[in-house]
């Protein structure tokens, strides 16, 4: 096994997770879609593991970007500042609650029946069309920051990320289309959905780690290896595109993104119907 060219995968792998995590069009689908035609030489378990450590990453960048924020111990804030980050992390964690009551008990029946590239392309088409019906709409936001947010749209917002446990959905465009049909600006709802991927990334990150443990996987050296280096990228690259979005969003709206999903899904269709990309459901 040629341990560069792993690593050089790794790379790429960290790339398109970095960029697709934060965007509306789906991380793991892509991860997926990548794997099949570039795969790792390593074991299936292993691929299963990196997809969900490699988000660490990812994670880690909107700790960094919005550390102030976030920071409900910071001295440069007032009390009521203070007060008003506990709230916003009360938000964020009552967010998580439908994903971690779906997650659980769905994880495994999400890893063997819907990991498959016809269910990624049902579901780039169907929330690209959503996008795109959502931006034609006449809206007025009721809430414009983070902290407007209450804890019944926190709520429902957990259950639009819930439907991200399928392959293909998005977790970051599940959330933010929820947002924005209940009344979030799109800078609220982008940033809300990055602090909710907080928990629940990190959550299904443990959840992962802890199944494999049980089952007693161990990686070798050059797993470790290409896992730190693809988790790095990811996290490097995050960085960049979540400062890209949030500067898109002050003057675009979705629609490219909806539009993305679309042609991406045709394209999906077509390798599929042509056998160049293998499905287990047709």
């Amino acid at each position: 096994m040629d341990v560069i060219w792993e690593i050089l995968k790794a790379v790429l792998q960290g790339v398109v997770q970095g960029i697709t995590e934060w965007l509306p069009i789906s991380s793991t689908g892509h991860l997926i879609l990548v794997d099949q035609f570039l795969p790792f030489s390593f074991s299936q378990e292993f691929f299963d593991l990196f997809k969900v450590l490699i988000q660490l990453g990812s994670i880690f960048a909107v700790v960094v970007l919005f550390f102030r924020k976030l920071n409900p111990f910071s001295r440069m804030k007032t009390p009521q500042q203070r007060t008003a980050t506990w709230k916003l992390w009360l938000m964020v964690l009552i967010a998580g609650v439908p994903t971690m009551a779906v997650g659980l008990p769905l994880d495994d029946v999400v890893d063997e029946h819907l990991s498959d590239p016809l269910v990624i392309a049902l579901t780039l088409f169907v929330y690209g069309v959503l996008f795109l019906w959502m931006e034609s709409r006449d809206r007025t936001p009721r809430f414009h920051e983070p902290n407007d947010i209450g804890w019944k749209t926190a709520l429902c917002m957990g259950c639009f990320q819930a439907l991200a446990l399928i392959p293909g959905t998005s977790r970051s465009g599940a959330t933010i289309l929820g947002a924005v049909l209940l009344g979030c600006s799109r800078y609220a709802a982008a940033e809300f959905s990055f602090f909710m991927a907080i928990p629940a990334m990190a959550g299904a990150s443990g959840l992962k780690v802890l199944k494999f443990l049980m089952d007693g996987l161990s990686l070798s050296w050059q797993e470790w290896l290409v896992l730190a280096v693809g988790m790095i990228v990811s996290f490097v690259v995050s960085l960049l595109v979540i400062r890209f979005l949030m500067d898109f969003i002050k003057k675009h709206d979705f629609k490219p993104f909806g539009w993305y999903r679309i042609v991406l899904s045709a394209v999906l269709a077509v390798l599929i119907l042509t056998g160049m990309l293998s499905s287990d459901i047709v």
